[in-house]
């Protein structure tokens, strides 16, 4: 199911997906829902007790932290895109279509830090499919001890 090819047309799919892949891993999952314009993050000019979209749909988001080593949560926003925190470094804009893939990376030990001399500073880099990559900068003070380890 989760290949890395895989769509996920809403944010209910893409939170299953996350589900199957925290069983997988044998991770604990929470998982919290924001439904309707007026609680999305992303939809701060909705007025009071307008819950839909023009359109008529609603807009809904969610937010996962899963458990274990490396600390990670993903805010998946209704515009198919997702924030992926991990270690305490964010990495925005990852299409939704990517959250498992890059889990699965970080999960699978193909995620590694590459270190930078000057301007001194770090590089979260991790490998997704069709030989793409999401690199994210991370200033030195933020390296966590699971950060440190894949340091290359």
């Amino acid at each position: 199911m989760i290949s890395g090819m895989d769509q996920f047309p809403t944010t209910e799919s893409a939170v299953t997906a996350l589900r199957t892949l925290a069983a997988e891993y044998g991770r604990e999952i929470e998982v919290s829902h924001d439904i309707g314009a007026d609680q999305t993050s992303r939809r701060s000019a909705a007025g009071v007790g307008i819950t839909m979209d023009p359109d008529g749909s609603l807009p809904h988001e969610a937010y996962v932290d899963l458990g274990g080593s490396p600390q990670v949560s993903v805010r998946l926003f209704p515009e198919d895109d997702a924030l992926i925190t991990v270690e305490g470094v964010e990495c925005p804009d990852v299409p939704r279509d990517d959250v498992p893939a890059f889990l699965r990376s970080l999960y699978d030990g193909l995620a590694h830090v590459k270190a930078r001399r000057f301007p001194p500073g770090y590089f979260l880099i991790v490998p997704l499919p069709g030989d793409r990559t999401h690199r994210e900068f991370m200033p030195m003070i933020t390296l966590t001890p699971w950060l440190s380890s894949r340091v290359r």
